[in-house]
C-alpha cells in the first residue's frame, strides 16, 4: 500500500472529509484531494500535521510500518 491509500484509509475509517482534512492542512479540499490522487505530492509539513492530527507514526502513514503507533 502506497502513502496515498494509508491516508485515505485512515481519514475514512475515522469519518473524515477532505475538507475537514484540508482545513487541517491548511488547504481547500480540492489541493487535499489533489494529494490523495497523485496529482500532489504531500509535503513533509503535511505529514507531520496528519501525525499529530491522528495521533499516528509517520512510519505508518508512509507504509514503513504495520503499527500505528511505531516510533523507532
Amino acid at each position: 500500500m502506497n502513502y496515498r491509500d494509508i491516508i485515505r484509509a485512515v481519514r475514512e475509517d475515522r469519518d473524515y472529509t477532505q475538507a475537514k482534512i484540508g482545513q487541517v492542512l491548511n488547504k481547500s479540499q480540492q489541493g487535499y484531494s489533489h494529494i490523495e490522487s497523485g496529482r500532489a505530492e504531500l509535503k513533509i509539513d503535511d505529514l507531520i500535521k496528519l501525525c499529530r492530527f491522528y495521533g499516528l507514526s509517520a512510519d505508518y502513514l508512509i507504509g514503513l510500518t504495520n503499527d500505528p503507533k511505531s516510533y523507532k
